[in-house]
């Protein structure tokens, strides 16, 4: 049993009932599909951001982005559903989950038959996609000859709904829209209700798909996204001095979020635990971004655990100069000299920023970390940008051992949530 006085080891839990463990994971994201594929890359630091191929780009201000590449939805789910009406945030949730009912070998129909199977998905808008194609049809066609499956399609709920009707087994969905933090909220939703004892398993993750024109232009406009289209590779610099914004990217991540006990009495392959969480809005204009000060506070806090016992942080790290400048001011904050001997890695130099699907795929990445005992690098990041000058694992990722890792995301709006996450052991 690891006791608080050794280096790099953690002290036993003060909260041993219904812990909560993640169990399965599926991942679509612009630098591969499937956890091996995204592992890959990622610890490589190649990028997956291109030229936009969805829709004619030319005109645009920042014409690259990221997308899940060569998907096609009919791989995993049947031509009579008509998922070539759905949004594609539903089309890669759905994919997602599939991937992270099979990683975790969980049948809903077999092994929850007397139960029901929270589904909780983060979206942070409607499916856009949809909603344009179907202003486009009304617009060259009249109001008659627009897609009646619009009306359903576009609704944010959509990718938890299909998912929901789909498990054949009883079911509760719920959406989250809490712009980029919704994913990470969605599976804090779910491990909320496990450890209160309410169920033993959920699925739970986010997807997005914003690469559409009006969202592109929209965010181009706003100034959120990179406009180095001469060299997509490296266009999302996190913590750089050269970054000029992020990238917007699509994708999704899903879990199996499961109670301990519950994993271990079916033999469960156990990637990590959820051990601490918190979600809390900027709210002192005097001070912006102290939120996510107060929320990793709250989450080691919430986690039973010291500044100190953190051995590695997942980041935000959207690759904004004042973004990324800020939650490095705030990781100061919270651990102090510390803070420039703890390994930080943003994962969004090779994934772009897929907005609500960013916050489970790092913790996708923290499982796998866990798993290879390697710290991915920053990709991209050469020369720290004014005001970042903590370990960013540059260049090239590095071996390690972590036990505790922090997780945070941050979006429009103010919202930021923190999650800490620990590497299970069995006699734990």
């Amino acid at each position: 049993m690891r006791s608080r006085g050794e280096v790099g080891e953690l002290p036993r839990r003060m909260h041993k009932r219904n812990r909560v463990v993640i169990t399965g994971i599926g991942v679509l994201a612009p630098n591969g599909t499937g956890l091996e594929a995204f592992w890959k890359t990622l610890f490589q630091g190649r990028s997956g951001i291109g030229p936009i191929t969805l829709f004619d780009a030319t005109g645009f201000k920042s014409r690259i982005a990221g997308e899940v590449k060569g998907f096609d939805p009919l791989d995993y789910m049947p031509r009579e559903w008509k998922p070539r009406r759905m949004g594609r945030h539903t089309q890669l949730a759905y994919a997602a989950t599939k991937m992270a009912l099979q990683d975790a070998a969980y049948d809903p129909q077999t092994q929850n038959a007397r139960a029901v199977l929270p589904v909780s998905i983060g979206v942070s808008t409607s499916a856009l996609d949809v909603i344009e194609r179907g202003f486009h049809e009304l617009q060259e066609g009249g109001p008659r000859r627009v897609n009646p499956g619009v009306v359903s399609n576009c609704q944010p709920q959509a990718a938890a709904r299909l998912i929901a009707e789909k498990l054949g087994v009883e079911t509760h969905a719920t959406t989250i829209s809490s712009a980029c933090p919704s994913g990470m909220d969605a599976i804090v939703a779910a491990v909320t209700r496990i450890r209160s004892g309410d169920v033993e398993v959920a699925i739970a993750g986010g997807a997005d798909a914003p690469v559409t024109p009006l969202t592109m232009a929209s965010f181009a406009s706003a100034g959120l996204s990179s406009q180095a289209n001469d060299d997509p590779a490296h266009a999302s610099r996190p913590y750089d001095v050269s970054a000029d914004s992020g990238v917007i990217s699509e994708g999704a991540a899903v879990m199996v979020v499961e109670n301990l006990d519950h994993a271990v009495a079916r033999g469960a392959r156990i990637y990590l635990e959820i051990t601490g969480y918190a979600a809390q809005m900027d709210h002192d204009s005097s001070d912006p971004f102290a939120g996510l000060e107060h929320t990793m506070r709250l989450a080691l806090a919430n986690a039973c655990r010291e500044p100190h016992e953190v051995d590695y942080i997942c980041a935000y790290g959207p690759g904004h100069p004042v973004l990324d400048a800020a939650e490095v001011k705030m990781i100061r904050r919270v651990f102090g000299a510390k803070a420039k001997r703890i390994p930080v890695s943003s994962i969004k130099g090779v994934t772009g920023n897929p907005l609500s699907a960013a916050g489970p795929m790092q913790m996708a990445t923290c499982a796998l970390v866990f798993t290879h005992n390697l710290i991915p690098p920053t990709a991209n990041h050469t020369e720290p940008n004014i005001g970042c000058d903590l370990d960013f694992v540059p260049r090239q990722g590095r071996r390690a051992k972590p036990n505790c890792a922090l997780i945070n995301v941050r979006g429009l709006g103010a919202g930021n949530t923190t999650v800490i996450v620990e590497r299970f052991e069995p006699n734990d």
